[in-house]
């Protein structure tokens, strides 16, 4: 903190009280404490009580972090394998699994399209 209050002196922000600050956040620690639990102990437990679980990845494997269009790519792994990299279940324990994909493919930010044609068969379209 005295660090940080340096930096914030020099640009002219008012400087901040470490103390004041875990007062606050210990009264968020409260009210988020119940929901806060260790998720591979409750998937396993879930699974040991038959009970239906849905994992779901976001963006898709061209940004995966291993197996994506690197260096063009997400900081994890949200193809299937990720599913349990991520949470602790086997692959043995998967069942059914569900792709969705889009008719048009989008990307945030710079990088290349694997499937754009930069060439003169793309004057057609």
């Amino acid at each position: 903190m005295e660090n940080k209050n340096k930096i914030f002196k020099a640009f002219g922000y008012p400087e901040l009280d470490a103390n004041e600050i875990i007062k606050e956040y210990q009264q968020y620690a409260k009210v988020l404490a119940p929901y806060v639990v260790d998720t591979v102990v409750l998937l396993h437990n879930s699974m040991r009580e038959n009970k239906k679980l849905l994992c779901e990845g976001a963006q898709a494997t061209l940004l995966d972090i291993d197996f994506g269009s690197y260096p063009f790519v997400t900081s994890s792994n949200p193809s299937l394998g990720g599913i349990c990299t991520g949470s602790g279940i086997s692959p043995k324990d998967i069942g059914e699994v569900y792709g969705v994909i889009k008719a048009y493919s989008s990307r945030v930010g710079a990088g290349p399209y694997i499937t754009e044609e930069n060439n003169e068969i793309r004057r057609y379209y």
